[in-house]
């Protein structure tokens, strides 16, 4: 009987394990309780001593809730939280969950010590550092997470047998055969009351205690799907193609579809710049651009919500306001939080004010926007983000990668940056410009003010924005304004480049050191 077995799902973009049950849950929704224990990273101490609940807590309460609502069998209920055997699995089980998600314990499979250093780049096993040294001490091989999982799923078999179920979905729910007996027998918990936490819904036969179906969630009903259509002669004869659309929120990750037509058909490498020109009319949904691919423009007259260009892959997003729109865009939201998460290549313009997170694991993006929320630039790895305007609190947290510029016309940029991985430099505008746009594209340690000026004024050609040509016009005044945000290992780590190709005379390498 398949469904007998445990299998067990390597997901290799994160890092992460999942001992699931053997029915697809391909097409389910799911919800993921994640308690208080595990982690391994750059956690604050006010996010992991006394915050937080045990997940056997929420986990119980999520599955009776969903059951007495007969909406559990529509639900794939994951389960995570410093997860580490095979009883761990039994026990989230019997309580409602049909997932389990590890990471901890996957990460010490593969050398992890716990020190707790991630966002330091000192991580002295060579699990999570960008350090070529402290790499070489990483000894984790693939064969120990497989390994590891093999007995996380031997542990549960026998478990199950002992309790006398074939299989997983069988075991769901069942909180009947938890003993606590044992877990209570001590003075501190003598008044503890598990009672509702093993309580078992009392509902009908019929209705489902584990996922079991499908949705329906509408995609044969995406605007996608009319691009793509529309957009064919680009992805299969190479011509030029322009559409022109309307778009209201209700439609979610416009152009992730055709993305993944364009991938299909000819990889990463995408399409030549300017193949598809979207303009869009209207209020974009969650992800407008997601995963873009190279060649795909996206226009949008009106704004987006939250997630724009999440893994934006080499296309282009311009968002600007309607013309019809009474609002002042520099000081108006355009686009909501965590815009540009993940993004590893492309171009993004967005006349206005962007929410929170703001190009949160950028990783080769060049973005520009005319204000941000908190933690801009977070955990930030590669690209170039251009701020117009203010920006909030906590700007460049565990920025290790890429440059930023910021337009510090009040002169309180430094209070609200965190320096605790970047310095902020002052913009050279003595420097003479180059005709290499080689060095202009790859040199980050050099001729800041012509790349500035350049993604400045893309930025005034695709929106039109008022603030671009206010500091345009008066280039001189308005340059010393701007902050450079320079990852401190980053730029060791291209003066080490520089040295050993010899690309530039020590004494260069010394001046922009700043020895």
């Amino acid at each position: 009987n398949p469904k007998a077995r445990i299998s067990v799902k390597l997901v290799s973009e994160v890092g992460v394990g999942t001992v699931a049950a053997g029915v697809s849950k391909a097409h389910a929704d799911h919800v993921t309780i994640s308690g208080n224990d595990g982690g391994t990273g750059a956690s604050p101490l006010t996010s992991i001593m006394n915050a937080g609940s045990f997940w056997e807590i929420g986990l119980a309460e999520t599955h009776q809730t969903l059951t007495l609502n007969k909406l559990r069998g529509r639900i794939a209920v994951q389960v995570d939280g410093g997860l580490r055997s095979g009883r761990d699995v039994v026990i989230g089980a019997l309580l409602g969950a049909d997932e389990f998600g590890f990471s901890t314990a996957a990460l010490i499979s593969q050398g992890c010590i716990m020190m707790r250093k991630c966002h330091l780049n000192t991580c002295p096993v060579g699990v999570a550092t960008q350090d070529a040294e402290l790499r070489k001490r990483f000894q984790g091989e693939p064969e120990h997470i497989v390994n590891f999982f093999t007995f996380i799923a031997e542990e549960v078999r026998e478990i199950m047998a002992e309790l006398g179920f074939r299989t997983m979905n069988e075991m769901v729910g069942r909180a009947d055969v938890l003993n606590m007996n044992k877990a209570i027998d001590h003075w501190k918990a003598h008044n503890i009351d598990l009672t509702p936490l093993l309580h078992i819904p009392v509902v009908a036969d019929d209705v489902a205690r584990y996922n079991c179906e499908t949705q329906d969630h509408g995609l044969d009903k995406a605007l996608d799907h009319e691009l793509i259509r529309q957009a064919r002669p680009a992805i299969d004869d190479g011509e030029n193609v322009a559409i022109n659309a309307t778009i209201q929120n209700t439609n979610r990750t416009v152009g992730a579809m055709l993305s993944g037509e364009i991938a299909r058909v000819h990889g990463h490498a995408g399409l030549a710049d300017g193949a598809i020109h979207i303009k869009f009319t209207g209020n974009a949904g969650q992800s407008f651009g997601g995963w873009l691919a190279k060649g795909v423009t996206l226009e949008l007259a009106g704004d987006a919500n939250d997630y724009v260009g999440k893994g934006l892959s080499g296309g282009r997003i311009i968002i600007y306001p309607a013309a019809d729109s009474p609002l002042v865009a520099e000081d108006n939201i355009i686009v909501g939080n965590t815009v540009l998460y993940g993004a590893i290549a492309g171009e993004s313009y967005f006349r206005g004010v962007a929410g929170e997170r703001f190009a949160v694991r950028n990783s080769g993006a060049t973005a520009v926007v005319e204000g941000c929320g908190d933690h801009g630039c977070e955990y930030m790895t590669g690209g170039i983000v251009t701020v117009l305007g203010d920006t909030g609190r906590n700007f460049a947290a565990g920025m290790s990668g890429g440059i930023a510029y910021v337009f510090d016309d009040g002169g309180s940029f430094e209070k609200l940056c965190n320096t605790s991985m970047v310095e902020i430099e002052k913009i050279d505008v003595d420097e003479p410009f180059t005709k290499d746009s080689v060095a202009l594209a790859s040199n980050m340690l050099r001729y800041d003010a012509q790349r500035l000026r350049g993604v400045i004024e893309d930025h005034l050609r695709h929106t039109g924005s008022v603030q671009a040509k206010i500091i345009l016009d008066d280039w001189g005044t308005q340059l010393p304004k701007f902050k450079k945000i320079m990852p401190i290992d980053y730029r060791r780590a291209l003066l080490d480049m520089q040295a050993a190709a010899e690309v530039d005379t020590p004494e260069l390498i010394s001046a922009v050191a700043g020895e």
